[in-house]
């Protein structure tokens, strides 16, 4: 039995992982049936993959009772394409059956997404089904609404495009999922080794070197995974022990560790696919590059709030001041690490994904032709487990291929263009390469830990869209925003608070990107009325998204650093909340301050002395507060300098547009004041001869 389960799982992942990437370049269906194909395979892989409680044998009742699920996701998903889909029916004409289907169906989802992502989430869904319900019997602060009954709530929430099947999976399986199939590849061309690699010869003998390489490898791995937990696990596994051996301690490790990994999707140009959900959702329509031009400055100011954090730790503690390199990178210069194969895949891809979506060309054709530019490399690449032989066949394969699809000027019905003949010609590449025995290990794993990474993706984001379902429904949808818009106009500051608080409390326990799906569902209609830039207040939802990664109680990117770390979860937790706090201050920063977003605010246009001005000080708070929270400048800080620095920091990352002159804020001013005192302070101490050591 566990021979089967385990060969119908390597079977579906590898079946889902063509189909998405196939179905979403050339439309073969429906949407609807596309959308339920591909919900199909990601519930069945779930039910297989995730016992129902914990570990069981899986020839036990319970194992016999995961077949049995995945067999009726099957069936409910089968009976959309063939009965419903088919048929056509709109609204009101549902039968019986139907809703039967239905109801099954919404069970399912809320079962799977239990097992893949936790409670949180199903239990939020639940909350929202028994609000459609109970809409009459509410209170007026509950935002009552006339009640819907059994059959209408199942109808909208699955079988129709306002729930399961909606927005947030149709996004996770146009955009999604082909940059979690990108990033499979990405590591299996071993690019992942050449970031560590990387880090390590360019930060391994600083001080707290091992950190550092902590947090440059996750702003590079991150951008491309988009998910804070596979990036603390997959960067962890290498950074944590580092730190551990150079003198971190286990929870401080974790800490460092998780803060970098739930900064990875705020770095353009991946954003792990956040960049391109934006540019589904927000309204007005925003192009590609002003969405990564506005995420650089923020991102950079992240990651340079952590290495400073890091350093000043390490120097206070004295961890890390000689961080020990791999056996590997020891006998690899700086140059030949950056004109190795694998630098050339990574940067490479970028420049690919980049160019192409700078000439114009859609998201999910420039993902695609990236990841064809690394399966390329692949066959080429020395140390890849094929033959020279194969590899030239390979190769000389794709222009004939790209040719004869191209020379038939249609398949199907459907005239070919020159862009789509090359995504066919890839699929074709990666089923020669499925069948030749020493590639085959590199092209199946690479597929099905695609599809593993994707299934808790698959699942959050069909029980997001039972909660979206429910919004359509019942129109909370505009009457929770409704209320944020009169505390706009008291208020923005207490309204952005609000925002924050929702972001962060729907975000616990869920992976960033669904809580940026959610939020910009619940809150969207509102933000066009809050009186900033539209894009600004997406990007203020995305990050607080992010940012619940490492927010106690539930910091899921904490909870996979802490495992491989062996430290306490919830100590954890607070490290890594205590390391990442300047990304809770960044979005109210670029919302105030427009200029860090490389937009204009709203006196006028934008000047480059305003970004400067605005950088500075961003900075200046910056600096305070890795100061304060390492307690560290140039020496040591007692709790009185400390406790300075904290306040210059408060004063610089102040939102205060109110009271500038000439560019200048007095916040800011004074901020530059107090962190200045107390360097010189901790400069001078720290010129102090030591006093000599007694003898023992």
């Amino acid at each position: 039995m566990e021979r089967v389960r385990q060969g119908t799982i390597a079977t579906l992942g590898v079946a889902l992982a063509l189909f998405t990437l196939s179905e979403v370049n050339y439309q073969f269906l429906k949407p609807l049936s596309q959308l339920a194909v591909f919900a199909m395979l990601g519930l069945v892989l779930c039910f297989l993959n995730f016992p129902l409680f914990g570990k069981h044998e899986r020839g036990s009742f319970y194992g016999i009772l995961d077949w049995l699920l995945a067999l009726g996701a099957i069936v409910c998903c089968s009976y959309l394409i063939v009965v419903v889909d088919a048929s056509g029916r709109t609204s009101g004409a549902y039968t019986e059956a139907d809703v039967v289907v239905a109801i099954i169906g919404v069970f399912l989802v809320l079962e799977a997404t239990r097992r893949a992502v936790g409670w949180a989430l199903p239990i939020l869904a639940m909350v929202f089904l028994a609000y459609a319900f109970a809409g009459s019997w509410l209170p007026d602060w509950l935002f009552p609404h006339k009640g819907y009954d059994l059959s209408r709530v199942a109808s909208q929430t699955f079988l129709r495009t306002e729930g399961v099947f909606g927005t947030a999976l149709f996004v996770m399986f146009t955009y999604v999922f082909l940059f979690v199939l990108f990033g499979a590849f990405l590591e299996a061309s071993g690019a992942t080794g050449f970031i560590v690699n990387f880090a390590q010869r360019v930060f391994g003998r600083k001080s707290g070197g091992a950190a550092k390489v902590s947090v440059l490898g996750s702003g590079l791995m991150g951008s491309l995974s988009g998910s804070a937990v596979a990036n603390a696990v997959t960067t962890g596994t290498f950074t944590i022990p580092m730190m551990r051996s150079n003198g971190f301690k286990p929870h401080i490790a974790g800490g460092i560790t998780a803060a970098a990994a739930s900064g990875g999707a705020l770095v353009p140009p991946v954003m792990g696919a956040g960049a391109y959900m934006m540019l589904e959702i927000v309204e007005p329509a925003v192009t590609f590059v002003e969405i990564a031009r506005a995420a650089l400055i923020p991102a950079l100011l992240y990651y340079f709030s952590l290495l400073l954090i890091v350093h000043f730790y390490a120097r206070a503690f004295g961890a890390g001041v000689e961080a020990k390199t791999t056996e590997e990178t020891n006998h690899r210069s700086l140059s030949q690490i950056l004109f190795s194969v694998e630098c050339l895949t990574f940067f490479g891809a970028l420049f690919v994904l980049i160019f192409l979506l700078l000439m114009g060309k859609s998201p999910k054709l420039a993902v695609s032709y990236s990841l064809g530019f690394i399966l390329g490399l692949i066959l080429v690449k020395s140390c890849a487990a094929a033959d020279w032989k194969y590899r030239i066949v390979s190769l000389g394969l794709i222009p004939v291929l790209w040719l004869s699809v191209k020379g038939g000027w249609s398949l199907f019905g459907k005239t070919i263009s020159w862009a789509h003949a090359g995504i066919f010609t890839m699929i074709a590449l990666l089923l020669i390469g499925m069948m030749h025995r020493t590639w085959r290990p590199t092209v199946v794993t690479a597929l099905i830990k695609t599809s593993k990474n994707g299934i808790a993706l698959v699942a959050a984001a069909a029980c997001v869209g039972i909660i979206i379902g429910v919004v359509t429904l019942t129109g909370v949808g505009t009457a929770f925003p409704n209320e944020i818009v009169p505390l706009a106009e008291r208020s923005l500051f207490l309204a952005l608070t609000a925002i924050m608080v929702c972001s962060i409390v729907l975000g616990m326990g869920l992976p960033s990107a669904v809580c940026y799906l959610l939020m910009a569902t619940l809150i969207g209609p509102v933000l066009k009325d809050l009186g900033i830039p539209v894009l600004a207040a997406h990007l203020f939802i995305f990050y607080f998204g992010m940012m619940s990664m490492v927010t106690p109680p539930v910091a899921l990117a904490a909870y996979a650093s802490a495992s491989i770390a062996g430290s306490g979860i919830m100590k954890t937790g607070l490290a890594s909340f205590r390391f990442a706090l300047v990304g809770f201050t960044l979005p109210f920063m670029f919302v105030y301050r427009p200029e860090l977003l490389l937009m204009a605010g709203v006196d006028g246009p934008l000047y480059v002395t305003d970004v400067i001005m605005a950088v500075a000080a961003a900075i200046v708070g910056i600096i305070a507060l890795a100061a304060g929270i390492a307690g560290y400048l140039f020496a040591p800080l007692r709790w009185g300098k400390r406790s300075m620095v904290l306040v210059g920091a408060a004063l610089a990352l102040f939102p205060d547009i109110e009271f500038q002159f000439a560019g200048i804020s007095p916040f800011d001013l004074a901020g530059l004041i107090i962190l200045s005192t107390v360097a010189y302070l901790s400069w001078r101490e720290s010129q102090r001869p030591l006093p000599e050591a007694s003898p023992a």
